[in-house]
Parts: C-alpha cells; sequence; structure tokens
C-alpha cells in the first residue's frame, strides 16, 4: 500500500487554551511537512500561551480569532471555515471545549465553527489529570465519541501542575499518525479490491475560454466511492470538473475532458470493481481555437464541427485481462428510462447499468436526491427515490453481495 500523505488536503487547525498549546506549533510543521493547508482558529485562551503571529508563520495563512470580526462575518466567515476543510482538528482541546462541543455550545469562533461543521472532527484532549478523570469530562468524551468525533486519547506522565498521570497532549508525531488514518483505507469486506469510479461531468473546450459541458454536479460518483471505501476497498475517483469535496480515504484524479478521462481510466487499471458514473460529454470540437473566438459586428455566427469522444464505458467492457470483474455505466435519460437503458447495457457490453430519469422537473442532474433503476442480465429493479448517499451505500452492498456473497 501506498504511504498516505496529506497532500492536497486542507486542515482546520483549533488551538484552545492550556500549557500544551505550544505543541500546536510543531503539529503545523508537520502538517506543512506531510503537504496539508493548514488554517487555525485561536481561543481567546488559546492565544495566553502561542501568538496569532507565530501561527500564521508556520500556517502561511491567516489566524481567525473573532467570531464577530465584520470582514470575516460579512461573508459568513465561520460557515465557510467550518465548511472549506477536509478535516478539523482541535489540539490542545481543553476541558472546557469539550464541554462546549459536547452541549452543542457557540459562544465564539471555535464553537461556533464545530457547531456548524460538516467535515469529520479529531479532537486531542490536554488537562489535568484531575480534570481529565473527572465524571463530567468522561461523560462528555463518551458523547463525543458516539457522535463520531475521533479521540486522540492523552498520554500519561509529569505535567506543568506537578501532578502524573493521563492528561498530557499525545506528541505531535502521534496526532499526525491519527490524521493520517482519516484517509487510510480500513479494513473491510473489500480490503484487497481495487475499486475504479468516475464522477462528474467534463468540459470540452471550444476556444481558451468556453467548452461543452453538462449539469452533473458529481455527487452521486463521490458518494459511490465514499461508499466503496468505507467497505474497504481501495478506490480511484477519476472525477470531471467538480465543487464538490473530495471523500476522505479516496485517491482522486481530476480531469477536464473526455480524452483525458479515458487515459486516466486506463492508467488506473488493473481494477476489480468499475463504476462509471461520469457524464461524459459525448461529443468534443474537432479543431478548438487557441485563441477567443471573437464576435465581429454582421459576421456568421460560427459552425462548430463535433466528433464523437471516446466510449471509456464500452471500451472498459470490453472482454480481455484488464476487464474489471464487475463493470457498472450509467444512463441518464429524459424518456424511456428503462428501454433505453436495457438497449445501452447490451450495446456496450456492460455488467450493470444504472438509469435514470434526468429531465428537468425530476431535479436529479445537480440535486441531492435520485431516483435509479438497477439494470442486470437478470431484469430491473426499481429503486426508490433516495438521498445520493443512501443511494451509493446500496449500490457498494450490491455490489458487496456480487463479489462475495456477503451483507455488510
Amino acid at each position: 500500500m501506498e504511504a498516505v500523505t496529506l497532500s492536497g488536503r486542507r486542515i482546520l487547525l483549533v488551538v484552545s487554551g492550556g500549557i500544551a498549546a505550544y505543541k500546536a506549533l510543531e503539529l503545523v510543521r508537520l502538517l506543512k511537512k506531510s503537504g496539508a493547508a493548514v488554517t487555525a482558529v485561536l481561543t481567546r485562551a488559546g492565544a495566553e500561551f502561542v501568538t496569532p503571529l507565530s501561527l500564521q508563520a508556520l500556517t502561511e495563512e491567516k489566524v481567525y480569532q473573532d467570531l464577530f470580526s465584520l470582514t470575516d462575518e460579512s461573508e459568513m466567515g465561520h460557515i465557510q471555515l467550518s465548511r472549506a476543510a477536509d478535516l478539523v482538528v482541535v489540539a490542545p482541546a481543553s476541558a472546557d471545549i469539550l464541554a462546549k462541543m459536547a452541549a452543542g455550545l457557540a459562544g465564539d469562533l471555535a464553537t461556533t465553527l464545530l457547531l456548524a461543521t460538516d467535515k469529520p472532527v479529531l479532537v486531542a484532549p490536554a488537562m489535568n489529570v484531575r480534570m481529565w478523570t473527572h465524571p463530567a469530562t468522561v461523560a462528555n468524551v463518551q458523547t463525543l465519541k458516539s457522535r463520531g468525533v475521533c479521540v486522540v486519547e492523552p498520554d500519561e506522565g509529569p505535567m506543568a501542575c506537578g501532578e502524573f498521570g493521563p492528561g498530557r497532549l499525545a506528541e505531535p508525531a502521534i496526532i499526525l499518525d491519527h490524521i493520517l488514518r482519516q484517509w487510510t483505507p480500513k479494513p473491510g469486506p473489500l480490503a484487497g479490491r481495487h475499486a475504479l469510479v468516475t464522477s462528474g461531468p467534463t468540459h470540452e473546450p471550444i476556444d481558451p475560454v468556453r467548452y461543452i459541458a453538462n449539469r452533473s454536479s458529481g455527487r452521486q460518483g463521490h458518494a459511490i466511492a465514499a461508499a466503496l471505501a468505507a467497505l474497504g476497498a481501495r478506490v480511484t475517483l477519476i472525477a470531471g470538473p467538480v465543487t464538490v469535496p473530495d471523500p476522505l480515504g479516496v485517491s482522486v484524479v481530476k480531469v477536464e475532458t473526455a480524452a483525458q478521462m479515458l487515459s486516466a481510466v486506463q492508467v488506473a487499471l488493473p481494477a476489480d470493481i468499475a463504476v462509471l458514473a461520469a457524464a461524459v460529454a459525448d461529443w468534443r470540437v474537432a479543431e478548438p481555437q487557441v485563441g477567443k473566438i471573437k464576435k465581429q459586428p454582421g459576421a456568421e455566427v460560427p459552425a462548430l464541427r463535433l466528433i464523437p469522444n471516446p466510449d471509456i464505458l464500452a471500451t472498459l467492457s470490453q472482454p480481455g485481462p484488464a476487464r474489471p470483474r464487475l463493470v457498472i455505466g450509467f444512463a441518464a435519460e429524459t424518456d424511456d428510462v428503462i428501454a433505453h437503458a436495457i438497449a445501452k447495457r447490451l450495446r456496450k457490453g456492460c455488467d450493470w447499468l444504472i438509469a435514470n430519469d434526468v429531465s428537468p422537473a425530476s431535479g436529479v442532474m445537480g440535486g441531492a436526491e435520485n431516483e435509479v433503476h438497477l439494470i442486470t442480465a437478470a431484469g430491473v429493479e426499481d429503486w426508490p427515490r433516495l438521498p445520493k448517499d443512501a443511494v451509493a451505500a446500496r449500490l457498494a452492498a450490491r455490489i458487496l453481495q456480487e463479489l462475495t456473497g456477503e451483507t455488510p
């Protein structure tokens, strides 16, 4: 397995109060060395131990402190901060901030963004031994764990207060290891299997500023990649231009055109599973212009000569040693959905086809929900309308059953 790095990942680091706050500077150094971009939020108590200037020098980014900053909050800065990161890390996490997180309080910038975030959260507690073992702190930590917060248990040893016991902040290298684990595939029923997923649209250039595209958001493909990773598969996600965040634990290759996507798919082989969810443009401009096509008064509208794009699904479905064990395509239709999808599966040669109605009234393309039909050699399964994450989980479960006979 390749070594996990944080290249391309964005970490939001919350530094709360306590003598251990100085270790946050070393953690920033290690995160940057591993390739992460780090944005720091410093609480009022944290600023008693480390300075905004020291954090800014190491992160090379602005340090945020004030919930009521007019410049930041004019654009709802606390919401942007909470959702722009791939992972929120609280280190050190004082007893006070753990209690506020457990209670859902939001009295300052740090607690507000922690309440508003929809991203994974990791905390590294640090406090006096008696505070750490107090029933209130024990209950708060258990509450956070039950909500999916990753807790890096504190070390045991001598403390600044002169006492000895658990409560020392884990060493920055240990915290980094736990952060890296967030992107390390977990053992699961698909462990050892390689899944290849394509997602999003493609952009086919007309000239340097214009392109042919479609309304695909990439939400469904990205959700499928995340669902397969959650079952332990090693996932390569080849994504066209999208704005949805990269899933955790997934290797992402970003492309723009259909030709680039095909090339990336071929490089990613061999794979056990291929889910080609991308809405690849059927055609591209034969001769994209090097310069911008200018609109000239009285001139004729320029004619665009289109040629077919490579058929990624048909290419990957061809028999041969490189063919994945299970090839799944998508059919986005606006009429006669089932009939078109059945014909497409036979024409392309794939094993399964996921068909859906993408007419404007359906709200599927670019939306949060999907209503699909699973087309196989055995027939047609009509699935109910579900959030795209739920569709992805259901498809991943069917893939697991097909390959192993197991159910999640």
